[in-house]
């Protein structure tokens, strides 16, 4: 970890994909109930003899308040609204094809490398950030540095919706064990890995990629430059947040189990959370993590533009900033980005910067902050450069 009053590692660039198609809390909303109708009614025998309990409706009302989102971008609409399947359908590649994961993070390098005049013999690297990968090997970030012609290397990471800032603590290291340039992307497809029938978590996620270009801070005069002052990660143990979706999964099976094919064997290892244990826990350790952070660079909360944060819950992200700086934060301040994309991982931090610092003067401070499973958190301070 690093904190520098002068810094010697930038940010120079960053880019964003966004998927092709949307869906509306009403959409979403309006599947999800049409699914507990045939539930309900399917299953009203059961229901009426007291055997199991009746699905609950939601509302699109309820989505926003609990969590601040109205609407996410997808990779696939029909699979999730579909009440037969409420999954994306996202078909296999052959082995030759480019993967749906390398795809969008090539769609979002491309983005950074264009806004900073960079070609591929300009990177030495890329790191895949992610909180899920598609496949244990080989590695989607060698497939990403082949599709981008980069000759160097590539490798993934997993800390969960941390896995940015942790990328971006990664790349710096590599920079300066000798690398020039360091490209990191945060591909993220997160509605592949939700319930979308769960009433208490069918809406959180959305699809999205994200890259970031870090370099040398004595490299060539950019446009744009962003000084790192210093980076800060943490990590503590905790099940509240868990997806035990692994190749480990089909050993599970009892011997001579039959297949039922209308049952869904992979359920019960998707997204799960705890989201009140979650919210008492991480929001305490996040805020403390910020505020120890700007104190070890002789920072004051009072002098940070922006905290741009992970975009996972809108109340969450109040209270955060709230502990900070003393008092609520404005829609400046603490910019919000999920009520459009929604949780995006470890991309949401970074989507927040992307699209909410172009007001950023010289010398203008600011906080790039994700946080999520593990626990995990990290901040990286960025100072605009001149």
């Amino acid at each position: 970890m690093s904190d520098s009053a002068n810094a010697d590692i930038r940010i120079i660039s960053t880019g964003l994909f966004t998927p092709p198609h949307a869906i509306s809390n009403e959409e979403l909303v309006t599947a999800f109930n049409d699914f507990v109708d045939k539930f309900n009614g399917d299953n009203a025998a059961e229901i009426a003899a007291g055997a199991i309990d009746p699905l609950q409706k939601s509302s699109a009302e309820f989505v926003e308040k609990a969590s601040g989102i109205k609407s996410r971008f997808v990779m696939d609409k029909a699979g999730i609204l579909d009440i037969e399947r409420m999954a994306p359908k996202i078909g296999a590649r052959a082995n030759e094809d480019l993967a749906v994961l390398a795809e969008m993070a090539v769609n979002a390098a491309h983005d950074a490398m264009q806004t900073a005049d960079l070609g591929p013999d300009d990177i030495d690297g890329v790191i895949c950030a992610a909180s899920n990968m598609q496949r244990g090997y080989p590695a989607v970030a060698v497939e990403i540095q082949d599709a981008l012609g980069i000759d160097g290397f590539g490798f993934d990471m997993n800390v969960a919706c941390a896995s940015a800032t942790f990328g971006i603590e990664t790349g710096l290291g590599l920079i300066r064990a000798g690398a020039t340039r360091i490209l990191m992307v945060n591909p993220e497809i997160c509605t592949a890995h939700l319930n979308f029938r769960d009433r208490d978590s069918h809406f959180i996620f959305g699809d999205v990629a994200t890259a970031v270009i870090l370099e040398r801070a004595d490299g060539a005069p950019r446009n744009e430059a962003w000084d790192i002052v210093g980076t800060r990660l943490k990590t503590k143990f905790s099940n509240n947040i868990r997806n035990n979706f692994g190749f480990l999964n089909h050993c599970e099976r009892e011997t001579g189990a039959a297949a039922d094919p209308q049952a869904d064997p992979f359920t019960d290892k998707l997204f799960i959370q705890e989201g009140r244990k979650v919210f008492k826990e991480v929001v305490p350790m996040v805020g403390e993590l910020i505020i120890s952070h700007l104190r070890e660079v002789n920072i004051a909360p009072a002098q940070v533009k922006r905290f741009w944060l992970h975009q996972a819950n809108l109340a969450m992200n109040e209270f955060i900033a709230r502990k900070v700086l003393g008092r609520d934060a404005t829609l400046e301040e603490a910019p919000v980005v999920l009520d459009e994309y929604a949780n995006t991982s470890s991309a949401g931090s970074i989507i927040a910067f992307h699209k909410h610092r172009q007001d950023f003067n010289a010398g203008d401070i600011g906080v790039i902050c994700g946080f999520g499973a593990g626990y995990s958190a990290g901040s990286v301070i960025v100072r605009k450069a001149a």
